[in-house]
């Protein structure tokens, strides 16, 4: 029988990947509901290729007279949580997309997360809500996959080795940053992803955000979780077991494979879609370690996610804020890290029992942010 599946975020770089990882297997697939955030002219084509059940837009302001697209939050919910889904693919950008991850899970979904926002903001919630809903949680995050095809099924590790690229900006100094642009970090030296991404990735803020995930997905503790910069990405995490053995996962840089193993894990199925693995063509492969004093976004990070609580929660919140601040040209580069570390030293750390603590959080961090940024 078909597996039916819900795309939230289709029109963004994971979601145009997971159709066409599903266009391969229309034998094991079907898509259910789409939904976007605002790019109605891009869901409008994706509708006209695959037929879902279901089509939101949820930005209504953005909304045109197509009458297939339906509209707002709780349609977005309604796409989470439909009941021709097996699986629902989180690929939302943000905070934004912890409503819908919750609300998958209590609906017992399979629940392909590459929002990795989710468990940054609101791992506590999101942990509960697997266990109540009894569904399953499958990371989509190329690092993250790559942990738990190492995993696979093993006792708990010693130690989890998260890659970093280390961004188009590895090797620079703290002056030489001040000055860089947003089209110079938007120039990605390996992988193609959205805007918000890949400024995270020049940042090393989404290695911070990856940290705090990979704590939740596989309740390692903080000491036990390490980033290397590996200027190459072609191994994507290491796993090394209680007696010392390292494991890898490699691969050339592409999202559909992690994709493809969130719709079919714990199995494997036949794809010709990937590129082939060539060790010859990799050549060397080097590792670094981050420089925590030209990347302070990472370090700051990494701290609010021991700190626990709220902190990761307004880490996240100070970052969008801060990133979007970059690209609008408000504040330098630099600006970044300055603003989350500004606004996590103004909040009081609370603890996350429930979905409207973490909004308050959420909340403030931005309007605090924003202050910062106005200075």
């Amino acid at each position: 029988m078909s597996i039916g599946v819900s795309i939230l975020g289709s029109t963004g770089s994971i979601g145009q990947s997971a159709l066409r990882v599903l266009a391969r297997h229309p034998e094991l697939f079907h898509v259910v509901a789409l939904a976007a955030h605002r790019n109605a002219v891009a869901l409008s084509a994706q509708i006209d290729a695959v037929h879902p059940r279901l089509a939101v837009l949820v930005d209504a302001s953005h909304a045109t007279a197509d009458a297939r697209m339906r509209t707002g939050r709780e349609a977005l919910l309604e796409a989470a949580t439909h009941p021709d889904a097996d699986i629902v693919i989180n690929a939302v950008v943000g905070a934004a997309g912890l409503e819908a991850t919750l609300a998958a899970l209590h609906a017992g979904k399979r629940l392909a997360l590459a929002n990795k926002e989710s468990l940054v903001a609101g791992g506590p919630l999101v942990l509960d809500a697997l266990r109540d809903g009894g569904g399953e949680l499958v990371p989509v995050d190329s690092e993250h996959s790559a942990i738990l095809q190492c995993l696979a099924g093993r006792s708990a590790p010693r130690r989890l080795i998260l890659t970093a690229s280390g961004g188009p900006f590895r090797g620079l100094s703290r002056e030489q940053l001040m000055d860089v642009t947003p089209a110079q970090a938007l120039r990605h030296p390996t992988w193609s992803m959205g805007s918000k991404v890949t400024i995270d990735s020049a940042t090393l803020a989404n290695k911070a955000l990856e940290v705090i995930e990979a704590h939740f997905l596989f309740g390692v503790g903080y000491d036990a979780i390490e980033v290397v910069v590996h200027p190459q990405s072609i191994i994507h995490s290491m796993v090394e077991t209680m007696d010392g053995s390292i494991l890898a996962q490699m691969g050339f840089p592409t999202m559909e494979l992690p994709i493809l193993y969130a719709l079919t894990h714990p199995d494997r199925i036949e794809d010709s879609g990937t590129r082939a693995f060539d060790p010859v063509a990799v050549g060397a492969m080097t590792f670094e370690p981050v420089d925590m004093d030209c990347f302070g976004a990472f370090r700051v990070g990494v701290a609010a996610g021991r700190a626990g609580g709220t902190a990761p929660a307004v880490f996240n919140a100070a970052n969008e804020v801060a990133v979007a601040g970059f690209l609008e040209g408000a504040i330098p580069f630099s600006g970044i890290a300055d603003v989350i570390e500004h606004t996590l030293g103004t909040h009081d750390i609370a603890p996350v029992d429930s979905f409207e603590r973490v909004f308050e959080a959420d909340r403030c961090a931005r309007a605090e942010a924003a202050r910062r940024m106005r200075r």
